[in-house]
């Protein structure tokens, strides 16, 4: 077991390897070469363009301004500068409330650190028990901290339960103060935004076949009869899987033609060629700017083909369709209504905003939904146990006394100073950290199979998957078998009777394996998250090999975004420990605290500066948020009542058995008054927000608007200028029709509408700041009216890409 020593030695390495990428990050981030690593987002939103190729050659790829690296740690205090409304408009309301769950953290920790550190402390350390169980048991100083070291029947259980008590109506009291304040917010944006393609589309699933009608009759006939005064038109899904792979090939010729006309434009005395033979080694010599608009002519010969071919095959359309209505509270009505007598017929769900739509599970029956999820769920249950596997290996890795007692041979290596605080202090939360790496990408899989069809319900999913395998294998799992490790002379060598006591007595003296992996995991692991080190190797090898073309030095930037799947059940884990442990081990909580405050400041930097947000849900994972916080005072309660049980404390544990009702009672109140907010949308304000509509835009051709919403991929073309040609002809030949259905004409069709953009740009709902004042973060602006700028540049100058 790590003594204080071990967890001295695990803190000084976790401490220095943080120190270490934060200096690492400080330094490359002002450097010109690595701009785009480290500033994405600014890029994307066109706040900020590449450097300058002019000037000294060396200027274009390090700094040479010496003033910026006397002030290379800025980013600290510029990460908190911008408001949260501010912060709202520059990256999307779910990034401003995932990071109200870290300010939650320090609202609810801090006061319950102080308290338990100064009551409980005294009162664990003074009883003694652990001195005498010492030949019995393996203990270290830390447990000597914890309720262990109370003495059974001890009257001094009272201040633990009265502690629990006060701990958890603080956290109940602040847990509802942040659903309001969320809730609130969550109504704010929704009524704050502009129109949007997803207030007027439903998702309709389950189509049925009607002999003799094609799916769009079918959905045209049932919503002119079932809302015939709502509906406005419908936008069919194509199984178009062998056009997809046209389309990837042409994307890459035509990336290999800009990169051959490039390079014509800045030698144009001699034109580019290559072999035709195989990757271009042996064959025909030809012109290469020929040769590939050659085959770029064949491709599209070939995919016009294929697309005719889908669209005429009447088995290419899916039972699936996304439908469209005159109004946000026509679309509201539909969406929250069971519309046919068989509950498994035309069923209806918001639709997902446009890049929010996951196309490929459009394509899966919905017969096969229920057996995938249950497949899934049984593979789900499988995968945990499996992982018991590594998890006790990580925790035999943690116990080395329990070892050396069953296996003596194994003394003299462990006995070695430095490595055997080495191998308790730290390595036990790496190896965890390790075995964990790959576990995410797996669940998403598993999640996506289930047939979700939205991006975002998909990482919800996928968390959901992560926080019970965090529950099962890396709380309870690493107790279970830590404690079989820890004691296993113990239970070895005393009567059945007497395991449960000493398990009661050592599930506080796991504190010590879970402060390592709160230091590897949320010290040093979220000072390399910012460090960012995967993608600058990745962009800079991109770069150097890969990147022909302006595009694809987009492309290679790879900003990402928040990895809901992964962080919100690793939030939850520090949740999960620093609720259990206040009362049991408070020392673990300083540890918590850290994180909670680093992980906010570098999240923070990482979502004004780096991410770019795929989706925007209005914060739809804030109940499960909530409820796993639920869930976490329920576990904590019953583990203290388990414990107190094996401690003889037979007049104190009664008065504990209240605590689980009063919290199941406050969570399913959260969930009436709170969670419909995030469930469903009032046919009020819907009806407010069309009427508004009315008012400010009367003229407004709503079916142009929705025309290419949720257009499917099939009808998009591959360069820009053509998809921005395809759409306004679209959007024209709607307002023609329109007009004629009115009676009225226009002559503005020949410009695009505001609403059409080209592919690179996110449709109709992208958060982009206006155009930039000289300071990054301006504050007295208008609610909901932000202008924000790109952050200050470190000496180097900029200007567009020739």
């Amino acid at each position: 077991m790590a003594t204080l020593g071990d967890i001295g030695v695990s803190a000084l390495i976790n401490i220095l390897s943080a120190f270490a990428f934060l200096l690492a990050f400080a330094l490359l981030r002002i450097q010109p070469v690595n701009d785009r690593v480290y500033f994405p987002k600014w890029y994307i939103d066109g706040g900020r363009t590449s450097p300058s190729r002019g000037g000294n050659f060396m200027a274009k790829f390090v700094n040479l301004d010496f003033k910026t690296y006397l002030t290379f740690l800025n980013w600290m205090p510029q990460a908190l500068k911008m408001s949260e409304t501010q912060l709202i408009s520059h990256a999307g309301l779910d990034s401003a409330v995932f990071l109200r769950i870290y300010t939650l953290g320090l609202k609810i920790f801090v006061p319950i650190t102080v308290v338990a550190l100064v009551i409980l402390i005294p009162v664990n350390v003074s009883s003694g028990t652990l001195f005498f169980l010492r030949k019995e048991l393996v203990v270290s100083d830390i447990d000597k901290l914890s309720i262990s070291n109370v003495p059974p029947e001890s009257i001094r259980f009272f201040v633990h339960i009265g502690l629990q008590y006060l701990f958890t109506f603080w956290i109940c009291f602040m847990l509802y103060k942040e659903y309001d304040t969320v809730a609130t917010m969550r109504l704010l944006f929704l009524a704050s935004e502009r129109r949007r393609a997803e207030q007027f589309t439903v998702a309709v699933r389950n189509v049925p076949h009607i002999p003799g009608h094609s799916i769009a009759d079918s959905l045209d006939h049932f919503f002119k009869t079932n809302h015939p005064d709502t509906y406005l038109c419908h936008q069919a899904v194509y199984n178009a899987n062998k056009f997809a792979r046209l389309v990837r090939k042409r994307d890459r010729l035509q990336n290999w033609l800009d990169y051959h006309q490039l390079k014509f434009e800045r030698h144009p005395e001699k034109r580019p060629t290559k072999k035709i033979g195989f990757l271009g080694l042996w064959g025909e010599r030809v012109d290469s700017i020929d040769f590939y608009k050659q085959q770029i002519k064949e491709l599209d010969k070939q995919m016009e083909l294929e697309r005719q071919k889908v669209l005429k095959d009447s088995k290419s359309i899916l039972p699936v369709a996304f439908v469209s209505f005159k109004s946000r509270w026509g679309a509201a009505v539909c969406a929250q209504t069971q519309q046919s007598k068989n509950p498994t017929l035309w069923l209806t769900n918001w639709a997902p905003e446009p890049r929010d739509v996951y196309w490929r599970n459009l394509a899966i029956p919905f017969v096969s939904l229920t057996i995938r999820k249950t497949i899934i769920s049984i593979s789900v249950f499988a995968l945990v146990f499996f992982y018991m596997i590594p998890i006790a290996f990580v925790q035999s890795l943690a116990n080395l006394e329990g070892l050396e007692r069953v296996a003596p041979f194994l003394r003299p290596v462990i006995e070695l100073g430095f490595i055997k605080s080495f191998l308790q202090g730290f390595l036990p939360g790496l190896a965890l950290k390790i075995f964990l790496y790959i576990l995410p990408a797996i669940l998403m899989i598993m999640s996506k199979i289930e047939g979700h069809i939205a991006i975002s319900t998909l990482e919800r999913r996928a968390s959901a998957k992560y926080y019970y395998f965090m529950l099962v294998n890396v709380f309870l799992g690493s107790i279970v078998t830590g404690t079989a490790f820890q004691q296993l002379h113990s239970f070895l060598h005393q009567s059945p009777t007497q395991i449960p006591r000493t398990i009661g007595v050592s599930i506080p003296m796991k504190a010590t394996f879970f402060i390592t992996y709160i230091m590897v995991d949320g010290w040093a692991g979220i000072a390399g998250e910012i460090l960012r080190l995967k993608p600058l190797v990745i962009f800079h090898l991109k770069n150097m090999f890969l990147v022909k073309t302006e595009r694809d030095r987009e492309k290679a930037m790879d900003p990402g975004s928040v990895d809901y799947p992964e962080t919100l059940p690793s939030l939850q884990l520090y949740f999960l420990l620093g609720i259990v442990y206040a009362v049991v081990t408070p020392i673990l909580l300083p540890f918590i605290l850290v994180f909670f405050a680093f992980a906010y400041l570098v999240y923070r930097h990482q979502i004004i500066n780096v991410y770019n947000p795929q989706y925007e849900s209005g914060a739809a994972f804030w109940p499960h948020v909530h409820s796993r916080i639920i869930a976490s005072l329920l576990i904590s309660q019953l583990l203290l009542m388990g414990l107190l049980s094996t401690k003889k404390a037979a007049n104190s544990t009664p008065f504990l058995v209240i605590l689980p009702v009063l919290t199941l009672s406050f969570h399913k109140y959260c969930k009436s008054r709170f969670e419909p907010a995030f469930r469903k949308y009032p046919l009020e304000e819907a009806m407010e927000k069309d009427l508004m509509d009315r008012t400010t835009e009367p003229d407004i051709s709503l079916k142009a608007f929705l025309a290419d919403a949720y257009l499917h991929p099939i009808f998009r073309s591959f360069e820009e200028e053509e998809l921005v040609e395809v759409r306004v002809d679209k959007v024209r030949v709607d307002r023609h029709q329109t007009d004629a259905e009115n009676g009225q004409t226009r002559d503005d069709l020949t410009s695009p509408p505001p609403h059409v953009h080209q592919r690179t740009s996110p449709p109709h709902h992208s958060y982009r700041p206006a155009s930039p004042p000289h300071d990054v973060y301006q504050h007295g602006i208008p609610e909901f009216e932000y202008n924000i700028s790109s952050p200050p540049h470190y000496g180097y100058h900029y200007e567009a890409e020739p």
